[in-house]
Formats: structure tokens, C-alpha cells, sequence
């Protein structure tokens, strides 16, 4: 369920917010807080990284159904406060440039669109000029790019972006950082965003928005354009395995399954990668099929529940974010 625009945000201190899910979590399964919140199970696993602020509603929710309660030090904020905000300050900085706000925008809209048409448009500016980009051809590199991007990154008309946590994926944003610059030759710029907990690494070159859209990315909001694997990555095996591993390594993640038999409790490791695009997710589901897995389909979840699924998983598609490999290779908690 989709969050309401009235719904207040909680910010924890650094590191409390995580504290407190993990404490949620001895008590209820990332199942069971899903559903108590009413969020998505991605959600949970966003929030406890501390990926984004929780839901006023949520926290209350939790900490009601567990008795565990919120921490007193928590500030209460405005959904969209930052908004208001920035507007505050860009009628300060126009009324300090121009001593007021203009308000025949219409006529100062007329006045540019005349400029532009009897002279803007026939100047020559390096500005509007689209720089070229390398386009290397297909390769297993590429697919795996071509797999990040599916997963956290994202396009608009003239740039493209990965966003990844600021904290967890640190040592993987450098990687994806290094791997844009040998495939495109370009050195990408990185945003840190503290409020968000997240690096944006950015590339604004126009050329390079058309070349991967020609590759098959989609412009814009991907989800609602349900978008899929692209068919060249699909029918090869090589670029199908890599592609994956792209995906996961920034759409999945590893969790720990309890489950009680007996009165005896077991806990493995599982995988697992979520996406909103019905397409993908089946696509993803074929492909692990196809390479010998037993991926199981829950809801906006494909799930490798075999121990022998997950051993194999870490042999023949691998992992280069280091969070997955260390929670992998970790002591079962």
C-alpha cells in the first residue's frame, strides 16, 4: 500500500533506526513486520539499511504490535517539509537577485520564446551540444552494467543514475563507479546525500541516455513501463548470468529463514530479489530455472530456498558487492 502524502516521517539518530528494526525483528519475521506496517517487505529490508526515514504510521505500528517502544531522542517531521523549504529559499534568493517576485510570468515566457526563435536557436553553445560517448560492444561487462541499472538505477532524458546506500553498498559503488569509466570512458560524478543515506553516481551525457535506451533501458519511470531483461542478454547465456548477477547484487538480497520442527529451530540462508515490473520477475524466474535453480515466486519476490540452490548461486553467477558475499559467508544468527 502506497504511503499517504499526509503521513508524518520519523528520523532516528544515526544507527537507531536499524537498532530498532533489528529489535522488531527478534519478535517478528520481515514477513510478519511487512505486514503489520503495511508496507512491502522491500521497505522493511530499505528501512532496517536505514536506506530511508520510516513512516510515522509504520514505527507506531510496530512498536505497538511488539511493545517495544519508539526511542524518546526521534524527531517527527513534515512527509515534504524539504520542499517547502527549498521554495522558502528560492523566493529569497529571486527577491534578493531582482527585489521582488515576477509575476507577469506569461509575458516573461513570450519574451524568451521570441528570443529563442529569432536568435537563441541559431547560436552555437557548447552547453546544448551532445558530447559523444564510447559505445562499447555487447559483453558480459555490459550485461552486468545493463543488470545494475535495471535494478537501482535509473534515466531521464539526459543523464542516468545508480543509487546505492550510502554506508552499506559504499564499497560496490566503487566498483559500479570503475565499471562505468572502462566501459564508457567516462568518469562519473558522485552525490552524497546524507539525509537520503544514499551516493548517487551520475552520468549526464545525452548520448549515452540513447545508447542505452537502444540496448533496451527505458526512459523514465521503468516500473510503470513494467520493463524486462532485454532479448540480446536473454538468449545468451554468458550475458544472462551476468545480467543476474547485476540485478541481485543491487535488487536482492540475503536474509536468514527460521522455521521451527519438532521444537527443533533451523536457520539457513536465503536469497532473495524483488521487483514491481510482473515481466522481470519472470524473466529473472526463467532464467535461474534455465541455469538449474529452483527459484520460487512470492508475490514481488523470486526466492532460492536450497541450501544447495544458494551454495551453487555463489559458484556460477557470484556476487562483486561485498555486502552479499560477507552476509553470505557470515555465522547463521
Amino acid at each position: 500500500m502506497a504511503e499517504s502524502f499526509k503521513d508524518k516521517r520519523v528520523v532516528f539518530p544515526s544507527g537507531k533506526q536499524k537498532a530498532f528494526l533489528e529489535s522488531i525483528n527478534q519478535k517478528l519475521t520481515v514477513e510478519a513486520m511487512a505486514r503489520a506496517s503495511n508496507r512491502s517487505e522491500r521497505a522493511i529490508r530499505d528501512w532496517r539499511r536505514e536506506k530511508f526515514s520510516m513512516s510515522l504510521t509504520a514505527v507506531r505500528a510496530l512498536s505497538a504490535r511488539t511493545r517495544i517502544p519508539i526511542p524518546k531522542d526521534v524527531l517527527i517531521r513534515d512527509a515534504y517539509a524539504h520542499i517547502a523549504k527549498a521554495s522558502r529559499m528560492g523566493a529569497t534568493a529571486t527577491i534578493k537577485k531582482y527585489g521582488c517576485i515576477p509575476r507577469n510570468e506569461k509575458h516573461r515566457k513570450e519574451q524568451w520564446r521570441f528570443w529563442w526563435e529569432s536568435t537563441g536557436k541559431f547560436k552555437k553553445n557548447s552547453i546544448l551540444e551532445s558530447k559523444s560517448v564510447h559505445r562499447p560492444k555487447k559483453s558480459i561487462e555490459l550485461a552486468e552494467f545493463i543488470g545494475i541499472m535495471m535494478g537501482d538505477g535509473g534515466i531521464s532524458e539526459y543523464q542516468i543514475v545508480v543509487t546505492l546506500h550510502h554506508v552499506d553498498d559504499l564499497e560496490y559503488a566503487a566498483f559500479v563507479t570503475k565499471l562505468i569509466k572502462k566501459l564508457f570512458k567516462i568518469q562519473p560524478k558522485i552525490y552524497h546525500s546524507p539525509k537520503n543515506s544514499v551516493n548517487d553516481i551520475v552520468v549526464s551525457r545525452k548520448e549515452l541516455v540513447h545508447y542505452l535506451h537502444e540496448l533496451g533501458l527505458p526512459i523514465g519511470n521503468k516500473v510503470k513501463q513494467q520493463f524486462d531483461i532485454p532479448e540480446w542478454i536473454k538468449y545468451n547465456e554468458k550475458f544472462a548470468i551476468a545480467c543476474l548477477r547485476g540485478l541481485i547484487d543491487t535488487d536482492g538480497c540475503i536474509f536468514v529463514h527460521r522455521y521451527k520442527m519438532k521444537g527443533k529451530l533451523y536457520t539457513y540462508k536465503k536469497l532473495s530479489f524483488a521487483s514491481a515490473s510482473k515481466p522481470l520477475r519472470q524473466s529473472v524466474h526463467n532464467l535461474l530455472h534455465k541455469a538449474g535453480f529452483h527459484p520460487r515466486i512470492a508475490g514481488t519476490n523470486i526466492r532460492l530456498y536450497r541450501i544447495e540452490d544458494m551454495r551453487r548461486y555463489f559458484s556460477l553467477i557470484g556476487s562483486h558487492n561485498p555486502k552479499h558475499l560477507r552476509r553470505y559467508e557470515s555465522t547463521v544468527e
